[in-house]
């Protein structure tokens, strides 16, 4: 049973919702180029999308008006995909052994190989380093970073530039 408190945060008036649902349409396209940075496809892009505006109305009660929707709808969709992620790693199926490398060939182009060292580079950085860097290389701006990883602007541009440069010592 919920105490008199927990109520009242529930409660949530119509024009809150109205302005919020308001606000979801006018951030969507926003929320579908923010998608693709997480997954391969439209099917997979519209997805995320609904699942993160489905959990932002049910958390509506969370929302603090006033402060920035876009970084709030951020955050959740970014949570949203990494808590599909976890699951699906603990529940990836595997292939009898053996059928894996008859599959798949052996790269022969020397991009693919660096392309490789790159990403070994990328997922050798610090997380924050390396979450600042891929939402700066993904076009966000840097106050949206800040927003998102709940810093400054100046710790974003920090990070940023340590781990270019970190990138730089192992690749250069």
């Amino acid at each position: 049973m919920q105490n008199a408190s927990t109520a009242s945060e529930l409660v949530v008036t119509e024009e809150q919702l109205t302005e919020l649902r308001m606000g979801i349409a006018d951030l969507s396209p926003a929320l579908s180029a923010f998608a693709r940075r997480f997954v391969r496809t439209e099917g997979e892009v519209d997805d995320l999308v609904q699942e993160t505006i489905l959990r932002a109305l049910r958390a509506v009660h969370r929302f603090t008006p006033g402060t920035a929707l876009k970084s709030w709808l951020f955050t959740i969709m970014r949570n949203t995909f990494c808590t599909r992620y976890k699951v699906a790693q603990r529940e990836r199926i595997g292939l009898p052994a053996g059928v894996e490398k008859m599959m798949s060939t052996p790269p022969s182009q020397e991009w693919r190989l660096e392309h490789q060292q790159v990403m070994r580079a990328i997922g050798d950085l610090d997380s924050d380093q390396k979450k600042a860097l891929l939402l700066i290389a993904d076009g966000t701006s840097y106050s949206d970073a800040a927003d998102l990883c709940g810093c400054r602007i100046g710790t974003i541009k920090s990070r940023v530039s340590r781990a270019r440069e970190a990138l730089r010592r192992d690749l250069y």
